[in-house]
């Protein structure tokens, strides 16, 4: 078997996944050997639209401090954690841009569960660990209340003396010195936290801390073991465990929480304490009629360009056309898939990089096919001239096309940036059409080109117009 024969076989292998994974009915393959309801093989297959597609909901967050009590740097924050947060939900391609002084917009395409996604971004999640030694069995009673704290003392201080929870009973103070409660340690020196079962059935939330965190959090612990240590979140009590031995680089955080309540609060502690309360100024859903209409366009006009090309190449070319031809259609199929399997989110601007990207496959072939003709115009055999067009077009397609790929790479780069990353949508299938046309500009058009010459030699010898000369 020559090496042309084993490259079409694997050519047509990887055509025949492509195909299975566009398909729309195509998920992926989930495997439960023990039927206990516990996935053993879970690869999925999802396509993955944006708001501008499928809808969504689209928020826009007001701050609550009055004008001045916060500096643009704290908007900015606030900005980057809701991202954190959204991003953590699952959703895909979200946008998240500061607007003017005080606001913040939020997009999410095809959000399901709009009042979760709101009270999860919206949250600002200030966790603290409040000393409560000396309070004993008395610990329990406050369970469920609101407590202040000296941390919150000093936030609202910051604030201006602005606080937020009005006609809400006041928080309690500790009642063996009339203070507010002293808060240990924030949030802020959290590493990690992630939700689990215990044995019990109950949920709980472990952490890990900084070890700057750890430097405070290891001797307070053992100072106090035996003594209650209060868990407070966003000024309520949470649990009050007692201190057991000096906990250093983490521990639990217990309370009655569902699975969905620990797992979003394990996100908004992952994501940091949102640094100004933001209410919700506007929330709407977004329907995908426009979008639809604009996916129907963007096919209409992606169908009418492919066919226009392949007509062109067929027509030009000739033979070596109606393998750039088969090589073309292979590259779309390949994106696709890739699209599918990352999943990459299609925007309208997404959509438009992957346009542009079966422009420069259409460019590869043709650079590769005119030095073919070069070498037979020199004079050359047919099987070196088709050796010698490869190698020396392979050059020029590699450099063009790895330039290309740096922009892209700067453009995702600002994507990322809140209210960027609809450029960041571009920037990611322009560049994974440019990585996949070099496979398929060089390798598939190669295997198909040489598949032809076996079967057709002697006519192209006779007849050079075939090979478009």
């Amino acid at each position: 078997m020559n090496s042309h024969l084993r490259w079409l076989i694997i050519v047509l292998m990887i055509a025949a996944f492509c195909v299975w994974v566009s398909l729309p009915e195509t998920t992926g393959i989930h495997i439960d050997s023990d039927n206990d309801g516990v996935t053993e093989f879970d690869f999925n297959v999802q396509q993955s639209l944006g708001l501008d597609l499928v809808g969504g909901l689209r928020v826009l967050l007001q701050a609550e401090l009055p004008p001045g009590s916060f500096s643009a740097e704290d908007l900015r924050q606030a900005a980057n954690n809701v991202a954190k947060r959204v991003n953590a939900l699952g959703v895909t391609e979200p946008t998240v841009q500061v607007q003017g002084a005080d606001r913040i917009l939020v997009e999410l395409p095809g959000i399901t569960d709009p009042e979760q996604a709101i009270a999860t971004i919206r949250q600002t999640a200030l966790l603290e660990f409040v000393n409560f030694s000396g309070l004993g069995g008395r610990a329990a009673e406050f369970e469920g209340r609101r407590l202040l704290t000296t941390q919150q003392v000093i936030i609202r201080d910051q604030r201006g003396g602005a606080e937020s929870g009005a006609g809400i009973d006041a928080p309690l103070v500790n009642p063996l010195n009339g203070q507010p409660f002293a808060t240990v340690l924030t949030g802020a020196g959290l590493q990690a936290a992630s939700a689990q079962l215990t044995e019990t059935g109950a949920w709980i939330i472990n952490f890990e801390l900084t070890p700057d965190a750890s430097a405070i959090f290891g001797p307070y612990t053992e100072a106090n073991i035996g003594q209650p240590l209060a868990i407070v979140l966003d000024s309520v009590l949470l649990s009050a465990p007692t201190v057991q031995a000096r906990l250093d680089t983490g521990g639990i955080i217990q309370g009655s929480f569902t699975q969905e309540e620990a797992q979003q609060l394990a996100l908004q502690l992952r994501s940091g304490a949102l640094p100004i309360p933001l209410r919700v100024e506007s929330a709407e859903t977004v329907g995908a009629s426009l979008g639809q209409e604009s996916v129907n366009l963007s096919i209409r006009a992606g169908i009418i360009g492919v066919i226009i090309v392949l007509l062109f190449m067929a027509i030009y070319y000739r033979v070596p056309g109606i393998a750039a031809d088969l090589a073309l259609v292979m590259f779309i199929l390949l994106n696709y898939t890739v699209f599918k399997l990352i999943p990459v989110t299609l925007t309208l601007p997404a959509i438009t990089g992957f346009l542009i990207s079966i422009g420069t496959a259409v460019d590869g072939n043709i650079l590769i096919f005119e030095r073919i003709k070069e070498e037979l115009r020199g004079g050359k055999p047919l099987e070196e001239a088709l050796v010698a067009g490869f190698d020396r077009a392979w050059q020029s397609i590699r450099d063009s096309n790895f330039s290309t790929i740096i922009i892209c790479g700067v453009l995702y780069f600002f994507g990322q940036t809140p209210g960027a990353s609809i450029v960041s949508g571009f920037a990611v299938t322009l560049a994974i059409g440019l990585i996949i046309n070099l496979f398929t500009a060089v390798v598939v058009t190669r295997t198909f080109l040489n598949l032809f010459v076996d079967v057709l030699r002697q006519p192209l010898k006779e007849r050079a117009w075939m090979l478009g000369v």
